[in-house]
């Protein structure tokens, strides 16, 4: 039986070979005149273009979602880290205005001028009392610090108070301006006495005037030493008039922003700290 051959350009192997012939033909045409095929080209750019943007259109939205999410991403981290950096400079900005205020305040202690024979105690202000009817403060220095009740307590102004409790590591301080204060004052180059009366407000009368007494306004008033309790010549304020004419002591010492204050010791005392500088934090 005999079978018949191929012939070997037959079927796809003749296919083939005139693919191969196409090409070399229009490799040669191309590179003889590259312009033959330009027009075509563009034509083929043109059909297609339209299909390639629709094809792509996925990939360049799910591309610009992925750069959205990471400027997010980015600018949250950034957002959180500026918010860091901006709590520890207000920390460290509120803690420069603390410094400063206490600086300010002890530097106004060492501006009074006291007897050379006194000795005192310098303490912080912890407290005050919050109540509207009771002024006086919280100091942190107590009886370890030979601070007694009855000691005069001073600002770096003038007079404060008085100490009316003591216990082992704190004191309370009556201010002047409390209702039941009563301070013998004088004024200042005269003979004419009188007694500063709280009245719970920022200004204490001047009571138990002599009849015939004409005290000028802005006189200077300080302590009188009467009764033993305040020092004599202790600041304390200037005369001033009221609505009612009135005679009131404008004070020296702004009772509203004390941070440290002196407590003058009675020169029978014996305390081992006395003229030295006690400085314990608060305790809040």
């Amino acid at each position: 039986m005999t079978r018949a051959m191929p012939l070997p350009f037959g079927g796809g192997h003749m296919g083939s070979l005139l693919l191969l012939l196409v090409s070399i033909v229009f490799m040669g045409v191309s590179a003889v005149k590259p312009q033959v095929f330009d027009g075509a080209r563009v034509q083929a750019q043109n059909a297609l273009s339209p299909v390639l943007e629709t094809v792509s259109m996925p990939f360049q939205r799910a591309s610009a979602v992925l750069r959205d999410v990471s400027g997010i991403a980015s600018l949250q981290a950034t957002n959180a880290r500026l918010e860091q950096e901006n709590a520890r400079l207000r920390e460290w900005y509120q803690n420069a205005l603390l410094l400063e205020a206490e600086n300010k305040s002890l530097r106004s202690l060492l501006n009074l001028k006291l007897d050379p024979e006194d000795t005192f105690v310098t303490a912080r202000v912890i407290a005050d009392s919050g109540n509207a009817y009771v002024k006086s403060l919280l100091v942190s220095v107590g009886e370890q610090d030979g601070v007694e009740k009855g000691h005069a307590v001073l600002s770096g102004d003038g007079l404060v108070g008085r100490i009316i409790e003591a216990a082992e590591t704190s004191a309370r301080v009556l201010l002047v301006t409390d209702m039941n204060s009563r301070v013998p004052v004088v004024v200042a180059d005269t003979t004419q006495h009188a007694i500063m009366a709280g009245t719970n407000t920022q200004r204490p009368e001047l009571v138990h005037l002599p009849q015939d007494s004409e005290i000028a306004e802005g006189a200077y008033i300080v302590t009188s030493g009467y009764g033993g309790v305040y020092p004599a010549g202790l600041p304390v304020g200037r005369v001033v008039s009221d609505e009612k004419g009135r005679k009131r002591v404008e004070l020296l010492s702004d009772l509203g922003r004390l941070q440290y204050v002196r407590i003058i010791q009675k020169k029978e005392d014996e305390n081992p700290h006395a003229g030295h500088f006690i400085h314990k934090s608060s305790q809040r």
